[in-house]
């Protein structure tokens, strides 16, 4: 029992409440989402939802969006687009 405890600790159960505030998103968007079965992953048990906070953060990471440098590709497509624009 000691050890589902201490493994409780490292990955506490969010209520959806707490799961809204950490992603800063409404009760109404989880709810959504569940229903589309989109979103970060949760817990039914019973009627109650919960949401492990290590699923939130492998939700946000898998969802994030970083804007690299243009390849070199992409960098010749604009430069041809910019000169045909100015003919």
């Amino acid at each position: 029992m000691q050890a589902a405890i201490s493994t409780a600790d490292r990955d506490p159960l969010l209520t959806e409440v707490q799961t809204a505030k950490v992603l800063n998103l409404s009760m109404r968007t989880l709810q959504a989402w569940r229903t589309r079965r989109t979103g970060p992953s949760f817990v039914r048990a019973g009627r109650a939802i919960r949401y492990r906070r290590s699923d939130l953060d492998a939700w946000v990471a898998a969802n994030t969006v970083t804007c690299n440098l243009l390849t070199a590709q992409d960098s010749q497509a604009g430069s041809r687009e910019g000169a045909e624009r100015g003919r």
